[in-house]
């Protein structure tokens, strides 16, 4: 009996599987380098706007 209980507990064991707790990683860390971008985007783009206008109205003038 000890044999059968050793061999269902290997079974058990080799069935689990990390596929999703390493989707749920690479999930996390899309979602981590979207926001990283946004907030670039965000600091940045108000910047070169700013830079933009600038150069606009030394064209310009």
């Amino acid at each position: 009996m000890l044999h059968y209980e050793f061999i269902a507990a290997w079974m058990r064991a080799q069935a689990k599987t990390e596929r999703g707790a390493s989707l749920v990683e690479y999930a996390l860390l899309v979602a981590l380098i979207a926001v990283v971008c946004i907030a670039a985007v965000t600091l940045l783009g108000k910047n070169a706007s700013t830079k933009f206008s600038s150069v606009s109205s030394s064209i310009g003038s």
